[in-house]
């Protein structure tokens, strides 16, 4: 593979510590050490541009059962690639422009964060049609019969953490998340909310003790991405109590909450709603074994994905339009609800003002993630939106002048003067996100770094600059140059394999026998399914 020279940018990248003009050299798909000598090389002039590392998005629904169902209930607001994607109708883009928008932002992996472990050959099919970037997937576990019934018979903590090794090895994941644990399966039984120290009547577990058998599972398997977790209450007036009690209850092991914003809501104000944000950073900065993603939610037409099938169902009398699907099945089923996030409303104002006041509020970027939670608080494509108003303030005022003064009186955020810098963009995007997969090759430019490079022209226009890269090179190949998309290439799908005892497998064949007729085996995720030639990359888990 020829050398390449990306020369006269800002680069920006603070796992090692550069920030400012230089050269980064590309050979054989890594980054390398500046050569001795003069050698020939295709140079990249990347005057008065910024050079950082591929993005990594850690949370968004992009393949799927529900993913698939939302686009079919909105026929009407589907489109493929022709509409432009600041036309987003709140459809779920197809699978290739998916991976063409994702490249124009100079983003290099993108994580599917809820495959059910009975759906994930298909739902891998699907991701690997996405081209462009790398991908990985979390597989959903928590609310299955199989891991409530070990905790209900008080199975051992290696046994949990066997069943859970084989999910993720089976089903090609590169973690597990956990939504609503125990809520979703108490739905089943008729019960419509449920607390951290509820218990499902047919288990007797609670919420509490599913979460900590899963956290301690993936610290016995050395899996590098900690427990992802959807916890319950989510979108409710009060939630913020719900996550500082879970915040507390991971005991100071490793923990990721996902979409936190939907969890900082209180209950003062004139319509019955609060902003928690900053008591939810304070508990982050006290508590740094937690780190979260956003879920930002950004003005305009959307449709929430979830697996939070309780959730999903309480909230149907909002749809907007007025239809919606909720579907019941092993574990947690799935929710679509469309949805319409608008600027003249108070609770929408209160959402996307919650949701920078996190981002403002929580003192380290490497604990807090940006995300959309797309397309739950909008569309991934507002990304760059979202990085100006967190980088220059007069853009997040703007929007504020255009709010109901009753939220933003509920708010902190118009007191707030922070403004993130290139390097905090860096690190909530690039070398944190690796680093929570176990991504050591990813997320910086180190010599020995895959050669996944961003190249965006700097601007004082924060959103216009990361909307559209100039280069990007994905394994050191150019999927942009100068400005324009590259033909389709594919990248890889990450997961783990963690070491388990194969003893389990009688145990999850007679379960799987009981309830689908089929062998355990019959949900793996073969490699001679997929289209390409070596799909999937493993990534390491700790001894």
């Amino acid at each position: 593979m020829s050398l390449i020279c990306i020369t006269g940018g800002r680069v920006v990248d603070p796992t090692s510590g550069r920030d400012g003009i230089g050269e980064v050299w590309i050979q054989d798909g890594c980054i390398v050490e500046a050569p001795e000598g003069n050698p020939q090389a295709e140079r990249i002039d990347a005057t008065g541009c910024v050079v950082m590392a591929g993005a990594i998005d850690i949370h968004t629904h992009v393949v799927g059962a529900n993913v698939a169902a939302a686009r079919l209930l909105l026929p009407e607001r589907y489109s493929e690639i022709e509409t432009p994607p600041e036309h987003w109708t709140g459809a779920p883009f197809d699978l290739t422009t998916t991976g063409a928008l994702y490249a124009e932002m100079g983003f290099t992996l993108v994580v599917e964060p809820a495959v059910a472990p009975v759906d994930a050959a298909a739902t891998h099919a699907e991701l690997e049609l996405i081209p462009y970037v790398d991908r990985a997937a979390l597989s959903v576990v928590g609310n299955d019969d199989v891991l409530l019934g070990l905790l209900r018979d008080k199975a051992s903590e290696d046994t949990v953490a066997d069943y859970v090794g084989w999910l993720l090895t089976t089903s090609r994941a590169i973690g597990a998340k956990t939504i609503n644990p125990g809520g979703v399966a108490a739905l089943k039984e008729n019960i419509r909310s449920f607390e951290l120290d509820d218990t499902i009547p047919e288990y007797g577990v609670s919420s509490r003790q599913i979460s900590a058998a899963m956290r301690k599972a993936l610290s016995r398997l050395g899996v590098p991405h900690p427990l992802h977790l959807h916890t319950h209450n989510l979108g409710l007036p009060g939630s913020v109590e719900t996550a500082v009690a879970t915040i507390e209850a991971a005991e100071g092991e490793p923990l990721h909450l996902a979409h936190l914003q939907f969890y900082a809501y209180g209950t003062e104000g004139g319509f019955g709603m609060s902003s928690g944000a900053v008591r939810l950073a304070e508990q982050l900065s006290r508590h740094k074994n937690v780190t979260a993603d956003v879920g930002q939610v950004m003005f305009g037409p959307t449709c929430t994905i979830s697996s939070d099938t309780m959730t999903q169902f309480n909230a149907r009398r909002w749809a907007n339009p007025k239809k919606w699907g909720v579907r019941d099945g092993d574990a947690n089923g799935g929710g679509i609800v469309p949805y319409h996030y608008k600027a003249g409303n108070k609770i929408a104002a209160l959402q996307w003002a919650i949701g920078l006041e996190l981002f403002l509020a929580i003192d380290d970027p490497a604990q807090v993630y940006m995300t959309t939670d797309h397309p739950n608080g909008g569309p991934f494509t507002s990304y760059p939106d979202l990085i100006a108003q967190l980088m220059d303030r007069s853009a997040r005022q703007a929007v504020m002048d255009q709010l109901p003064k009753e939220a933003l009186e509920v708010s902190a955020l118009a007191s707030m003067t922070r403004e993130y810098s290139l390097r905090d963009i860096a690190v909530m995007t690039r070398q944190a996100p690796a680093r929570l997969l176990g991504l050591t090759d990813r997320g910086h430019l180190k010599p020995g770094a895959v050669a996944d490079v961003s190249v965006y022209r700097e601007s004082p226009d924060k959103a216009a600059m990361f909307r559209r890269a100039t280069h990007v090179t994905k394994d050191g190949t150019f999927i942009v140059r100068n400005g324009q998309l590259a033909a389709p290439r594919y990248g890889r799908t990450l997961s783990v394999a963690p070491n388990y005892d194969k003893a389990i497998v009688p145990h999850v064949g007679e379960a799987y026998d009981r309830r689908w007729g089929l062998p355990p085996e019959s949900f793996n995720v073969p490699e001679t399914l997929m289209r390409n030639t070596s799909p999937f990359e493993v990534v390491a888990c700790r001894s």
